[in-house]
């Protein structure tokens, strides 16, 4: 167990590569991959940041979305969670984790490209929980394409529907439903500032991220409804083995000035801190999470 308040290296506080190679069909899984990735179930201690709110946070089955789940859960929120059909397993596992201390989680799988889906699972997290006051938005694609002869249309449409479109579809859904105070929290990427050629679909989906929280949280902020996002470097997370090569996976993370990929408990501390009121005076803004390495 990692205890996160003891002062460590942070180089070295978690596995760097080389790591094995590890290909996944599909979504992908938290339980085929080595190492397995550190979502805080042992480690993270609430203090009761959240208390009473109420969240619906998508792609919480696995990777950065679990770390959040848990997270909020242990400070205190109700959660729904947002997942694939298909990723239902990691969804059980984490509901299991945290009903055994008590937490009230909703599982609420669907797929995010349907327009009509995106009210409906507002309206299912209303009704499950009361409300809603936190939207945090994890769920994304990200294919990896070589060159601009493999560019897909039908990849390209089915990406910005996930990485995009949710995003106005989830707001525009829980928007009557929220009262001063409420947070919405989108993820971008550093890809967002330092765009990888053979990421460059993905990339421009997260760059428009970055400036959709800026322009949603000015046209928000009369309201008392604060919009932010996070900007994660690499993270080890199932992301990676289904949609990363062999040839990159080896060496993952390698790039960052820390020498090694982020692990999802590392990440989910921001989250709160954008969802608490201790960033009542934060809109508009994207924290880059990216293990030392600049953005320009």
């Amino acid at each position: 167990m990692t205890d996160l308040s003891a002062p460590t290296n942070v180089a070295t506080k978690y596995p760097q590569p080389p790591f094995k190679k590890q290909q996944q069909s599909g979504v992908g899984t938290v339980s085929e991959m080595d190492p397995q990735p550190d979502h805080g179930e042992q480690s993270y201690r609430g203090s009761g940041k959240l208390t009473g709110r109420r969240a619906l946070i998508t792609g919480g089955d696995s990777g950065i979305g679990r770390a959040v789940a848990i997270a909020f859960a242990r400070e205190g929120a109700s959660i729904a969670l947002n997942y694939l059909p298909e990723e239902q397993p990691d969804a059980d596992e984490v509901a299991s984790l945290l009903r055994g201390e008590g937490a009230t989680v909703e599982l609420l799988p669907g797929d995010l490209t349907d327009e009509a889906f995106n009210a409906k699972l507002v309206e299912q997290t209303v009704a499950a929980l009361g409300g809603i006051d936190l939207l945090v938005m994890v769920a994304g694609g990200m294919p990896t394409v070589s060159g601009i002869e493999d560019f897909d249309t039908a990849t390209f449409d089915r990406l910005l529907r996930t990485n995009i479109h949710s995003l106005f579809w989830l707001t525009k859904a829980a928007k009557p439903h929220f009262g001063p105070g409420a947070s919405i929290i989108a993820t971008g990427s550093i890809q967002s500032f330092n765009p990888s050629p053979d990421l460059v679909e993905y990339a421009v989906t997260k760059a428009g991220i970055a400036n959709w929280v800026r322009a949603m949280a000015q046209q928000l902020a009369q309201e008392g409804i604060r919009v932010n996002g996070v900007a994660p470097g690499p993270f080890w997370t199932p992301l990676q083995p289904s949609s990363v090569p062999n040839d990159k996976i080896e060496s993952f993370g390698g790039e960052a000035a820390y020498g090694r990929p982020g692990q999802p408990v590392e990440l989910c501390s921001t989250y709160v801190y954008l969802a608490s009121q201790e960033s009542s005076y934060t809109s508009g803004e994207t924290i880059v999470v990216s293990g030392g390495t600049p953005v320009h």
